[in-house]
C-alpha cells in the first residue's frame, strides 16, 4: 500500500510551487502588482515633496530625483495636489493620466494636466514610471527645467492728500561688506563709517562691525543706504575698497532722508505689499544655457492705483523745522480732527535715534491728562464748569501729599479756571473721588488705551488702568501715577474734543481701513466737550498756555511730567481750527521748550 504525505507537506509544497510559477509570469511581464498603485504612490511622492521616494518609484531614480528636486526648489509650492485619472495596462507597459494643481502662493494656482507610461520593474514584480521630465509636465523636454519668474506691476504713484508728489522711485546704493574678503576689517569699517557718516549719523565703525560680524561666513552684509546721489559725491573715497560692494536698487524715497522718518518707511512697506500682490507670474521651461523657452502658464501683473496719504506737505515740513529747533528729543503729531486723518508726524534726530518715539512713546502725560479727568468728573456730575473748586498748594490723598507746581495757591476758584491754571490738587481730588475705572471709560472715549491697526504705522495710544486705591485715581487725576500715553494718544485726545466729543479713528492711507480692535465706545456728551472747550480756551488766553495767545482761535493745555529715569517731560497739546496735535519735548524740564515749539510750528501754518 502506498503512503500518503501528511497535510502539511501537501500544502507546503503547492505554496512553492505556486510561488514559482507566479515568479516565471512576472518575468514574462503577464502577472504583477497592479500599475496604479504604482502610479498613485509616486504621485504621492511628488505631491509631499519626496524628491527620493518619488525617484525611487521610476527607472532612472537618480536622473528623476535631481529634477524633482530642482523644480521643488525652484517653484516653492505652498501646496501641490495631483489627482489620478485613468490608468490603462497590457503586458509590458501600462499608462496613467493626472490633474495636477501647484498652490503657488500668493494667489498663483498652476493648473494641468499631464500622463506617463509604467513599465516593469527590473528586479521586483512591480512596476516603475518610465521618467523623462514629461512626466513633470508634457511640455518638459529633456535638459530642461522649470523656472517661476515674477512680472512686476508698475509702481504706482505715492501722494500727499493735494494729489502733490509725496514719496518719488529713486535709485538708492545698498553698501555691502564681505569680512571672508578683508584682510583688515577695523581699517574697512573705519574707512567707510568716516565716508557714510555723514549722511547717516547711525553708521559708525562699531554699527559697520557688528553688522559684519552678525552676518553668515562669505555672505555679505549691509551697512548702509545711499542715495545715488550721496554715493557718488563720495564714491572716488570707498569704490577700492576690498570686500565692499554697491548694488543698487530702485526705493520710495521723500524729498530728503529726515522727510517724514516715522511714515516713509511704512508707508513705503504698504506700497511694496501692494506691488508684490500685483506682480503677475508665469512658469517657464528653461534650457541647459537659462534662456526661457517657453511659458507653461502665465498671468499679466494687476494695475495699481495712486497712492493717496493723509499727509499735509505743509504741516509736515512745519512740524519738522518746529521740533530740530531742540537738542532735546522732541515731536509733534498733527490730525484732523473733523476725519481722523494723520497730518504729520515729526520728530528730531535725538528722537529718531530713539525709535518712533511719537507713534509708540510711552510717557506720562502730566497735566494734559486733565483733559481726561475733566472729562470723567463732568460726566460723572461731580462737577460743572462753573463749579467752585479749591485749589490749594498742597492736598493730601490718602498717605500721599499732592503739591502744586511752585506750591502756588489759588483758594476757592471756578472749574475752569483751577482747570487754565493747572491746579493739581484740585485734579487729584476729582480724581479720588471717581469710580475705580472711571478714568479708564474717559480715556477710552478719547483714544487712549485704544488698539488701532493703522496702515502704514504701528502706534501706541496709551494705558489708565482702573485703580481700586484712591491715592492711584488721585496720581492718575494728573497724568502721573500709572497712566501712559504717547504723543499720537494725546493727539487723539485733543481731536476727540474739537470734535465734539466724537473720537475720530486715525487713518494714514486713504482707501485702506483702520482696524479699530476695542469694539465701539460710548462718545462723550457734546455738552461735557462744549465745556472742554471752554477750559482749553481758558488755559491759552489766561492760563499756562498764555504764551500762545496770540496764535488764533487756539485750545489747549500744557503739561509737565515727572519720569524718573529721563527726567520732567514738557507737554502741549491742542487744537486750532480743524487741526489737532501734541508736542512732547522729552528732558525739558518744564512746558515752556514744548509751548515754543509749538509756537514755531503754528505760527508757520496759515491761520485757519
Amino acid at each position: 500500500m502506498r503512503r500518503q504525505r501528511p497535510v502539511t507537506a501537501r500544502l507546503a509544497a503547492v505554496t512553492v510551487t505556486v510561488a514559482l510559477i507566479s515568479a516565471l509570469l512576472v518575468g514574462c511581464g503577464i502577472f504583477g502588482s497592479d500599475p496604479r498603485d504604482t502610479a498613485a504612490a509616486f504621485l504621492a511622492a511628488l505631491a509631499r515633496g519626496d524628491a527620493v521616494g518619488a525617484g525611487q518609484l521610476t527607472d532612472n531614480p537618480s536622473a528623476a530625483t535631481e529634477l524633482i528636486r530642482q523644480v521643488r526648489d525652484e517653484l516653492r509650492p505652498q501646496s501641490v495636489k495631483f489627482t489620478l485619472g485613468d490608468t490603462h495596462s497590457g503586458d509590458h507597459i501600462a499608462s496613467a493620466s493626472f490633474s495636477a494643481a501647484w498652490n503657488l502662493g500668493r494667489n498663483r494656482l498652476w493648473r494641468y494636466t499631464g500622463g506617463f507610461d509604467l513599465v516593469p520593474a527590473a528586479t521586483s514584480g512591480g512596476w516603475s514610471v518610465r521618467w523623462s521630465p514629461a512626466v513633470l509636465h508634457p511640455r518638459l523636454s529633456a535638459q530642461q527645467r522649470l523656472a517661476l519668474r515674477v512680472v512686476p506691476a508698475d509702481p504706482p504713484a505715492v501722494v500727499d492728500r493735494a494729489g502733490t508728489p509725496l514719496l518719488t522711485w529713486q535709485t538708492v546704493v545698498n553698501v555691502k561688506l564681505d569680512r571672508s574678503k578683508i584682510a583688515d576689517l577695523a581699517a574697512v569699517a573705519a574707512r567707510l563709517a568716516e565716508a557714510l557718516g555723514h549722511f547717516d549719523p547711525s553708521i559708525t565703525e562699531q554699527s559697520i562691525l557688528a553688522a559684519a560680524n552678525a552676518a553668515p561666513a562669505g555672505q555679505p552684509s549691509v551697512v548702509g543706504v545711499l542715495r545715488d546721489n550721496d554715493y557718488q559725491s563720495v564714491r572716488d573715497r570707498i569704490d577700492d575698497l576690498p570686500g565692499v560692494s554697491f548694488p543698487t536698487q530702485r526705493q520710495l524715497l521723500g524729498p530728503d532722508q529726515g522727510f517724514a522718518t516715522q511714515l516713509v518707511p511704512g508707508i513705503r512697506g504698504v506700497v511694496e505689499q501692494q506691488l508684490d500682490n500685483a506682480a503677475g507670474w508665469r512658469v517657464v521651461t528653461v534650457n541647459p544655457m537659462g534662456d526661457d523657452v517657453e511659458a507653461l502658464v502665465s498671468q499679466q501683473p494687476h494695475a495699481l492705483p495712486t497712492v493717496t496719504t493723509t499727509v499735509d506737505r505743509a504741516v509736515q515740513t512745519d512740524a519738522e523745522h518746529a521740533v530740530d529747533a531742540v537738542p532735546n528729543a522732541a515731536m509733534i503729531v498733527a490730525l484732523q480732527p473733523s476725519t481722523g486723518e494723520i497730518l504729520g508726524v515729526a520728530q528730531n534726530s535725538a528722537a529718531d535715534a530713539r525709535g518712533p518715539l511719537a507713534l509708540t512713546g510711552r510717557y506720562p502725560p502730566g497735566s494734559t491728562f486733565k483733559v481726561v479727568t475733566a472729562v470723567a468728573a463732568l460726566e460723572a456730575k461731580q462737577v460743572t464748569v462753573d463749579s467752585p473748586v479749591a485749589c490749594p498748594a498742597t492736598t493730601i490723598v490718602g498717605e500721599r501729599v499732592v503739591p502744586n507746581d511752585h506750591l502756588f495757591d489759588l483758594g476757592t476758584v471756578p472749574l475752569h479756571t483751577a482747570f487754565a491754571r493747572s491746579c493739581n490738587t484740585t485734579f487729584a481730588q476729582l480724581a479720588a473721588r471717581l469710580a475705580a475705572g472711571a478714568l479708564t471709560d474717559a480715556a477710552d472715549q478719547m483714544g487712549i488705551g485704544m488698539d488701532y491697526g493703522v496702515a502704514g504705522i504701528t502706534t501706541f495710544t496709551g494705558q489708565v488702568p482702573p485703580s481700586e486705591s484712591m491715592v492711584r485715581r488721585a496720581e492718575n487725576g494728573f497724568g502721573q501715577g500709572r497712566v501712559l500715553a504717547s504723543p499720537f494718544g494725546m493727539a487723539l485726545v485733543a481731536s476727540t474734543v474739537s470734535a465734539g466729543g466724537k473720537l475720530p479713528t486715525p487713518v494714514l492711507i486713504r482707501g485702506i481701513p483702520t482696524h479699530v480692535a476695542l469694539g465701539p465706545v460710548a462718545p462723550m456728551p457734546r455738552e461735557v466737550a462744549d465745556a472742554l472747550h471752554v477750559m482749553m480756551r481758558e488755559a491759552v488766553t489766561q492760563g499756562t498756555a498764555q504764551g500762545l495767545a496770540d496764535q488764533g482761535d487756539l485750545f489747549g493745555q500744557t503739561g509737565i511730567a515727572q519720569d524718573n529715569p529721563t527726567g520732567a517731560h514738557g507737554w502741549f497739546v491742542g487744537f486750532r481750527g480743524d487741526l489737532a496735535f501734541a508736542t512732547l519735548v522729552v528732558g525739558a524740564g518744564s512746558s515752556a521748550p514744548a509751548l515754543e515749539v509749538s509756537r514755531r510750528f503754528l505760527s508757520a501754518l496759515p491761520a485757519p
